[in-house]
């Protein structure tokens, strides 16, 4: 997989910035809803932001949100959304994720952008999501498998279900669904996917 040029990061967050929120994020958002003793206003972490599909459904339910993206395109895409709540809560950094300091966060969401690194870098950064969640937080995530077309590529970090089921070990899983198909990519690339869709919370 060729890494995409600014141009086509900006068509990309062109083609995929109006879409819904994952449904990975909805879920974690539902169970901190059934949550006792959930009231009250939350604070996440939203790892490779885009240009806000789920950084806005965030804001939309009063949550306080910091944006992280390594591509100062997506940043300026999310700052320009009509759609931001008028008293949104949010604050952006243009940084990678293994510069990214992240403090202690409800909910760690991070849609198709985790897997994104080497997997030289991938462990440490893992660990610092993962101290970063409060207990009773959660992490929403997808990681990729080893299993899709991508895989080979020594940018990006794959994993076996052994795998992912050992990397969440010491969280408990409220999703992990595991999707293989064959589709296209938001650039309309044809595409063999296969991702694991994650939600876990932290004891």
């Amino acid at each position: 997989m060729n890494k995409p040029s600014s141009e086509s990061w900006a068509a990309y967050y062109a083609r995929t910035g109006n879409r819904p929120p994952r449904r990975t994020l909805l879920v974690a958002l539902n169970r901190f809803a059934a949550d006792p003793g959930s009231e009250g206003a939350k604070f996440a972490i939203d790892l490779g932001c885009g240009n806000g599909r789920d950084t806005v459904e965030l804001l939309r339910r009063g949550w306080s949100v910091l944006a992280i993206d390594a591509e100062a395109k997506a940043i300026e895409g999310l700052r320009q959304r009509p759609d931001l709540p008028p008293d949104a809560k949010l604050e952006t950094r243009t940084v990678r994720f293994e510069d990214a300091l992240l403090p202690t966060a409800d909910l760690v969401n991070s849609s198709f952008a985790l897997s994104l690194q080497p997997p030289s870098a991938f462990p440490a950064t893992w660990q610092r999501i993962v101290r970063a969640v409060r207990p009773g937080g959660r992490i929403a995530c997808q990681l990729y498998g080893v299993r899709d077309e991508w895989a080979g590529d020594p940018t990006i970090t794959f994993f076996t279900r052994d795998g992912i089921e050992e990397l969440l070990a010491p969280l408990a899983w409220e999703l992990m669904d595991e999707e293989e198909t064959d589709s296209v990519t938001p650039r309309g690339k044809p595409k063999h996917w296969h991702i694991f869709h994650i939600v876990a919370r932290k004891p």
